[in-house]
């Protein structure tokens, strides 16, 4: 824990001028990020009494080892440039929007040549238009069941949809009339593009004249004395008024807006939104925060960042109804309004049914945070029990706040795998997981041994010297990392920064609309700009990925790989990092060379961790050791020339477009590929002339032709 007092800044040296700031941490990391109207009076805020700061701000400021800040010319960049940082830096001190449950939209893939309707989770993907968030998968399915028969829009996997079009044949669905069947080209894409584009307007909204129009059609039909197809048409009629059923009127005028509604206790807050468009709820959407020291003003205006801060101008509403006012109204609404393209009302309901509305939401966030406190009770609480009790079990100085868990995969000492898992603050962090590639005891450096033309090893790796090899990686890019963290003092925390450094302007003002930068606790370099959230590369301009030490490694397995895993730390020169053993058999505990284990209670929250560390780090091996032992089954025609590998054969294959193609090249046509010279190219020629087998490559895992 660091003195605040070690780095202060001068208040005079702060500006009175908007901007963003951050906190970061003895190692470079990024552990915060705020901004303000004004940043002298809020960054001297953060250094008064300590005993006067909110537990979690006060936890911050200690953490810290410098502070920096970035002026900028007007708040709404402020707003901009705080939200990318966070997004960016991901703080483990910044309010974290967590969905209290997974919400699953409808999308419709038009970036793909035939658009597919499908049921979507995650992250948004480019090219694919999307309607929701609904509360339930099958609420999608039901909706999409009864659009199908006026909108036959395409909804079956791509395999499927090859092996319709291979066969001629198309699914149940185009034999029921409830897909136009492209695959076998009973419409062409242009005609079936234009039925996803109808479906995409009437999710959209824009619901009344298809419905006039399929009347028009019932009435010529009858008037034709085409009586089944005018009951066919009165069915679809009735599909999509039951579909219109389904999304109440809430508001009468046919309002766009967004509704907000928050529900709180004295630590977490329930957030619930409802899109209404049109008049309709289209969508609704939750998330539980932690309020930390964040009043609601500031959770509202976090909130809308989050929520809108990569939103397409089409996913910003007319009106944005909210609980509260947020703490820069102006500045929130000059940002959704250069966002949406046009003017955006940012505002309380008083009264009449918007404010209505709002309590339904606000009861709808109340229950929410009841099911969260229900389905997480203490879970804060049993992870600080956790990280105490491996504290005392273990004899360490500190809680490990960061633990990394490491495992080895493997079938018969082939294909040797190993995979990194990193919890911190008893929480998974998988932007931090790393996979191995085990090269055998030959080596531990970068060239590795020697590989046959599948990328197979020449020999065989057991556990422990695997464990070795991948804990030696690992250490010796930390130690080299540390070395180049670059200007920050790390040992002290002590103001650093000189007079120059104090007045560094413009590196980044063209296109962030920085003003200038400033360092407290250390200098850094102006270069860099905000790209990462910890050290540098110099080189690539990419943050070190190996640069902080764990305050706990756990091994799986027993005394044997505890001893292996130590020697390397001890050969390393790293006393600051304790590490531990965890044996599947009895659950013991195993200490680097301690002839008896520590056995935790069964119920012991601590040993629960550890568990689910092994675990995991379990899981994400064998996941990686299944695509090597698959990519390594698969053969091919050219394995085994000497100095084609896997990219140059990608090269060929794309280049000639066949195995078959390539054998009736010649040694001028293959030299044309970027890559080949004569010799290699005369290697190629020469492996295909001398009776190479006349078959396609084949995985011999599935039997599936790949050329």
């Amino acid at each position: 824990m660091a003195d605040p007092t070690t780095y202060r800044p001068k208040p005079g040296e702060i500006p009175t001028d908007p901007g963003v700031y951050r906190f970061r941490d003895s190692h470079g990391r990024v552990i915060y990020v705020g901004k303000a109207k004004s940043l002298r009076p809020r960054l001297s805020s953060y250094f008064q009494d300590i005993t006067a700061l909110h537990p979690r701000t006060a936890t911050m400021v200690t953490t810290a080892a410098s502070v920096e800040w970035t002026v900028v010319r007007t708040e709404v960049e402020a707003l901009q440039l705080e939200y990318s940082w966070i997004k960016e830096f991901d703080p483990r001190f910044n309010v974290k929007y967590r969905d209290d449950k997974s919400y699953p939209f409808l999308a419709v893939t038009m970036g793909e040549e035939f658009p597919r309707a499908q049921v979507m989770r995650g992250a948004k993907r480019k090219g694919t238009r999307y309607f929701g968030p609904y509360g339930h998968a099958w609420a999608i399915r039901e909706t999409l069941d009864l659009l199908l028969r006026v909108f036959p829009l395409r909804t079956c996997s791509s395999g499927v949809f090859k092996r319709a079009a291979s066969s001629g044949r198309p699914c149940l669905l185009g034999y029921i009339d409830k897909c136009a069947a492209p695959c076998v080209g009973r419409v062409t894409a242009d005609e079936h593009r234009a039925i996803a584009e109808d479906f995409c307007d009437f999710m959209a909204g824009n619901t009344t004249r298809f419905a006039k129009r399929l009347e028009t059609r019932m009435k010529e039909a009858a008037a034709e004395l085409d009586f089944e197809q005018a009951a066919r048409l009165r069915d679809d009629i009735g599909a999509l008024t039951k579909a219109l059923e389904k999304q109440a009127v809430v508001l009468g005028d046919g309002t766009d807006a967004d509704v907000f509604a928050l529900a709180d206790d004295d630590l977490e807050a329930a957030v619930q939104v409802f899109h209404v468009r049109g008049g309709r709820i289209r969508g609704q959407r939750g998330w539980v925060v932690e309020k930390e020291s964040e009043d609601l003003p500031s959770l509202v205006e976090h909130l809308l960042q989050q929520v809108y801060g990569d939103a397409d101008r089409d996913a910003v509403p007319r009106e944005v109804l909210v609980p509260t006012v947020p703490t820069d109204l102006e500045a929130v609404t000059e940002w959704l309004t250069s966002v949406r393209g046009s003017a955006v009302s940012v505002r309380v309901p008083q009264r009449g049914d918007k404010r209505t509305l709002m309590e339904t939401v606000r009861r709808n966030a109340e229950q929410s945070l009841a099911r969260h406190k229900v389905a997480r009770a203490g879970d804060l609480t049993l992870r600080s029990r956790a990280l105490q009790e491996l504290q005392d079990y273990l004899g360490l100085d500190d809680a490990p706040l960061r633990i990394e868990c490491y495992d080895v995969s493997h079938v018969q000492g082939t294909n040797v795998v190993a995979s990194m898992v990193v919890f911190e603050d008893g929480l998974a962090r998988k932007s931090e997981y790393r996979r191995f590639i085990v090269r055998g005891a030959a080596s531990t450096d970068d060239a590795g041994p020697s590989r046959n033309g599948r990328g197979e090893l020449p020999a065989t790796v057991d556990d422990t010297a695997a464990m070795r090899e991948v804990l030696t990686r690992r250490f010796r890019r930390y130690l080299e990392e540390a070395e180049g963290v670059g200007d920050l003092d790390l040992s002290t925390g002590v103001v650093g920064a000189s007079d120059a450094e104090a007045d560094t302007t413009g590196g980044r003002a063209a296109d962030t609309g920085v003003a200038g930068t400033r360092v407290s606790g250390g200098a850094i370099d102006e270069d860099e700009g905000p790209s990462s959230s910890g050290p540098i590369d110099p080189e690539t301009g990419r943050p070190r990925r190996f640069a902080y030490p764990p305050s706990l490694v756990v091994v799986d397995g027993g005394l044997p790989q505890v001893n292996a895993a130590q020697a390397v730390l001890d050969e390393l020169g790293i006393e600051e990092v304790a590490l531990v053993g965890l044996a599947k058999r009895l659950e013991e505990v195993w200490l680097p060379r301690d002839d008896h284990p520590v056995i935790l209670p069964r119920t012991s929250e601590g040993l629960y961790l550890l568990q689910r560390l092994r675990d995991e780090a379990h899981r994400f091996a064998i996941t990686f050791h299944r695509q090597r032992r698959s990519k390594a089954m698969t053969t091919s025609q050219l394995d085994g020339i000497p100095g084609l590998g896997a990219s140059r054969q990608k090269a060929l294959l794309r280049h000639f477009g066949s195995v078959k193609r390539l054998r009736a090249a010649d040694v001028t046509d293959i030299m044309a590929v970027p890559g080949f010279g004569r010799s290699l190219a005369s290697a190629v020629v020469n492996h295909l002339a001398e009776g190479a087998p006349q078959q396609p490559a084949v995985n011999l895992t599935t039997g599936e032709v790949l050329e």
